[in-house]
């Protein structure tokens, strides 16, 4: 399938550590609750699910935020926890309650009936893939992702989200060999999953660890991040149309493992707002094995004022400090984002003062 050419490769160059003229900036969650086009969206589609194993209704979700604001990146409408769901642990979504799986795995049977699901179940995704990609009509680059596979791990056995995390640390520290066998099969599903995404027209790939700052100290080293480095080993680095696709780790709470992750491959690292980007950019964005930053104004900055809201994006940009310009070479390269997703309480007048101020602010530190 033919693409339209990109329009706007700010974010993809930025992924690569080149110099731009602007920040660039998207929003995690950006196609969400906050856009009363989507809540009416969402009531057309029925549910949650409804809404994202549709096609045309996860194209238009996925691009409604584009036709309120300038953002310079797209990311797929869908959820990370459709590759369990793939796996027939049977994922629902009760309102008011987030997700469920009817089948938690808890045992040794349940641990050793899973298998990387055939990719066909997921056809609805990749499909969704094409159909925004085409839609976005080389606007801006179309990001695809999935969640960690300690993430997914957790939602496996908790059943649901967890406050404490008492299940899958049980069956961490008790039967460690069933969690590793568990880890393994969800990173080589993640890998398929993210490459027919890949195939399918997706641009850049972002794995959300979501659960890895729960872990303690070299659990999170031994039961996230090697099967999170186990997915970047596999992921195909060239898309549809030939382009090279960077990859994206996001691990919320994974401040204190910055220098653990330098060494993963992929190109860009995600940063929540516990983190100094400063300091983050000494530890692992310098140098020609640095990595490209991603965040981390906190979410919670979008109920201030817009003034308010300017003050803040000026200083997590003024924290990054100097951005590099140098056409002729790579250097420390910043991406604009929330620190997690958006939340659905958010003024949508509030998020357009946020982008202007990113977007004016960052023009004119390059001035």
């Amino acid at each position: 399938m033919a693409f339209a050419p990109l329009k706007n490769d700010t974010f993809l160059r930025a992924c690569w550590r080149q110099a731009t003229d602007y920040t660039p900036l998207w929003l995690m969650r950006q196609a969400g609750r906050y856009l009363p086009e989507y809540v009416a969206t969402r009531a057309k589609a029925g549910s949650f699910m409804g809404l994202a194993t549709n096609v045309d209704y996860a194209t238009e979700v996925t691009l409604q935020p584009l036709a309120r604001y300038p953002l310079d990146a797209a990311i797929l409408f869908s959820d990370i926890l459709t590759v369990p769901d793939a796996m027939g642990l049977g994922l629902s979504f009760e309102a008011g309650e987030g997700p469920r799986f009817a089948s938690p795995v808890r045992d040794e049977a349940a641990v050793g009936a899973l298998a990387v699901p055939d990719m066909d179940k997921l056809r609805y995704v990749f499909d969704a893939v094409r159909s925004i990609r085409q839609a976005l009509d080389g606007r801006v680059p179309l990001i695809g992702f999935s969640g960690s596979p300690w993430t997914l791990a957790c939602y496996m056995v908790e059943g649901a989200g967890s406050s404490d995390y008492r299940l899958v640390k049980s069956m961490l520290y008790g039967r460690p060999d069933l969690m590793h066998r568990m880890l393994a099969v969800n990173a080589d599903a993640v890998a398929a999953y993210l490459n027919a995404q890949i195939d399918a027209g997706a641009q850049a790939v972002m794995v959300f660890d979501s659960w890895g700052g729960v872990l303690a100290d070299g659990a999170f080293q031994e039961f996230s991040l090697a099967y999170t480095a186990r997915v970047l080993g596999q992921l195909k680095r060239n898309g549809a149309d030939g382009q090279p696709v960077p990859r994206i780790v996001f691990t919320k709470g994974g401040g204190l493992w910055l220098e653990d992750m330098r060494a993963l491959d992929c190109e860009v690292l995600g940063l929540d707002w516990t983190v100094n980007l400063g300091q983050a950019r000494q530890r692992v964005g310098e140098g020609a094995q640095g990595k490209a930053l991603q965040g981390n104004i906190d979410p919670n900055v979008l109920f201030a004022p817009p003034q308010q809201i300017a003050d803040e994006v000026g200083k997590v940009l003024a924290s990054f400090g100097k951005p590099h310009a140098d056409v002729s070479k790579t250097g420390p390269t910043h991406i604009f984002n929330l620190g997690h997703g958006i939340s659905q309480y958010t003024p949508p007048e509030h998020v357009a003062a946020l982008v202007e101020a990113v977007h004016s602010q960052s023009r004119a530190l390059r001035a």
